[in-house]
């Protein structure tokens, strides 16, 4: 089960490679390898960055088709589509509420579940090259691993509106100019710069990455006060010793 996807951890970074040819599709076999990895590093401490990326020239084609059409006949409808849909959303949500910060990058084509599990992560950067899409409504079917709820978070309620009302596909450099991914580069170009990407955040205290995704998340939900989560986790940070150690530096000219 772990060949479909790799697991390697070094500089504080942890590389997850997907690996499920042809396209890495999303069965039940590959929600249990990712839950089973996530299990591995929550008991770990030597990991700040989760690195997702693919082995193959897709980065990841979503659902498996052909597993989510036996549930057509299904006498249940709404039982069917929970376990059509859960799966996706709880291991989104499950990346997407890491305190450590995880990156997708993005080298091929990352369509339906495939750029969901992209929108799960904090940081996107793709290839020029690469096709990133929702296209669900052309199967009938709508983005249901999170894909209505994030890209509107993450690029607004129009952007949202053109990818998955007209089921468009672009390339990676329309992407990052509609707030889809945050950097586009070319392919050539893209394992080198995410590596690069992945080793500054890796060396950022990880509690303060950690306290900035609880602010980050305030700011969105109108039951919680994003200025009082400043205060609050600033008061943590100036007690540990790496913010002091830090500070000190900065002050004496080494950063």
């Amino acid at each position: 089960m772990r060949n479909l996807i790799n697991l390697k951890v070094a500089e504080r970074i942890a590389t997850v490679t997907l690996n499920r040819p042809p396209v890495n599709a999303f069965n039940a076999e590959m929600f249990a390898s990712f839950h089973a990895i996530l299990d591995d590093l929550g008991s770990r401490g030597d990991w700040s960055v989760l690195h997702i990326r693919s082995a193959l020239e897709v980065f990841c084609g979503g659902a498996d088709l052909a597993e989510i059409s036996t549930r057509f006949s299904a006498p249940d409808k709404m039982e069917a589509a929970a376990k059509t849909t859960r799966p996706f959303q709880e291991l989104f949500q499950r990346i997407a509420d890491l305190p450590q910060v995880s990156l997708a990058e993005i080298g091929g084509a990352a369509m339906g579940g495939g750029y969901e599990l992209a929108l799960g992560c904090d940081l996107r950067i793709a290839a020029n090259e690469a096709k990133l899409g929702l296209p669900e409504v052309g199967l009938g079917l709508l983005p249901g691993g999170g894909g209505t709820q994030r890209l509107t978070w993450i690029a607004g309620p129009a952007v949202a509106a053109r990818i998955i009302l007209c089921g468009d596909r672009v390339d990676g450099k329309s992407a990052r100019e509609l707030g889809m991914v945050q950097w586009a580069v070319p392919r050539a170009e893209l394992e080198a710069e995410a590596g690069k990407l992945a080793l500054r955040v890796a060396s950022l205290h990880p509690l303060a990455l950690a306290a900035c995704k609880v602010c980050l998340r305030s700011a969105r939900d109108p039951e919680r006060n994003g200025f009082a989560a400043e205060t609050e986790w600033t008061g943590r940070l100036l007690g540990t010793q790496e913010t002091q150690r830090r500070v000190a530096d900065f002050l004496a000219g080494k950063r």
